[in-house]
C-alpha cells in the first residue's frame, strides 16, 4: 500500500464523461445525474484502509444531501485481477453489507480514472451542475481526520456540498485527499 495524495485539478473544468456498470446491474453516465444540483464522484475501492475508514462518512453524505440535490457515485478503478477483493462480485457484497445509498460502479479499463487524473482511494471530485454541465468546484479531503470520525473538527467536503446547494462561493484552501494508490494494470 503506497500512500498518495490527490493532485490539484483545474476548478471550473467539466467532468469527463463515463459509462460504467454498477453493482445494481445498471450503467451510469453523467446524464444519469442531469437533474441534480451537484455530483460527487469519488474514486474508491473495497480493500484500502483509508476508504474503509471513511465509507460510512461517504454513505452519510449521500443520505444527508440526496433530498437537497446531491448525487454520489463511487468509482472503483482498481485492477481486480491483482486485487480480487475489488472485483464486481466483491463490490456487490460491500455495497449490500454497508447499505450504500449511492451508485457504486467499476472502471475495469481504468480509462475513467485516467481521464479524471485520479490518484488515490478515496479521491473525491465535487461538481456543480451549471446549465447541464458538471463543473469542478472541489477536489480534496473528506474531513480532517480520516482515521477517527470522533476526532473530526473540519468537514471540508460537507462544507463544499453545502456551499453548492446554497449557491454560495466556496472559500478556503482545498486540502488534498490521501489514501492508497490506485492499483493500475
Amino acid at each position: 500500500m503506497a500512500l498518495m495524495y490527490s493532485s490539484a485539478s483545474k476548478l471550473g473544468s467539466k467532468a469527463p464523461p463515463f459509462n460504467l456498470p454498477g453493482v445494481d446491474g445498471k450503467h451510469y453516465t453523467l446524464d444519469s445525474f442531469h437533474d441534480q444540483k451537484a455530483l460527487l464522484v469519488i474514486f474508491m475501492c473495497n480493500h484500502c484502509p483509508y476508504v474503509i475508514a471513511v465509507q460510512d462518512r461517504i454513505n452519510d453524505l449521500a443520505k444527508k444531501y440526496a433530498s437537497q440535490g446531491l448525487a454520489v457515485i463511487g468509482i472503483n478503478p482498481n485492477d481486480p485481477e491483482k486485487y480480487p477483493e475489488d472485483s464486481m462480485d466483491a463490490m456487490k457484497v460491500r455495497a449490500r453489507v454497508m447499505g450504500y445509498q449511492f451508485a457504486y460502479v467499476q472502471d475495469l479499463t481504468q480509462e475513467v480514472a485516467k481521464e479524471y487524473d485520479a490518484v488515490c482511494t478515496p479521491d473525491p471530485f465535487l461538481y456543480e451542475n451549471v446549465n447541464g454541465d458538471f463543473l469542478l468546484r472541489y477536489r480534496g479531503r473528506i474531513d480532517d481526520s480520516w482515521k477517527d470520525p470522533a476526532q473530526v473538527k473540519k468537514q471540508d467536503l460537507a462544507e463544499a456540498i453545502e456551499a453548492i446547494i446554497k449557491k454560495q462561493s466556496l472559500v478556503g484552501e482545498q486540502t488534498p485527499s490521501m489514501g492508497c494508490s490506485i492499483k493500475w494494470r
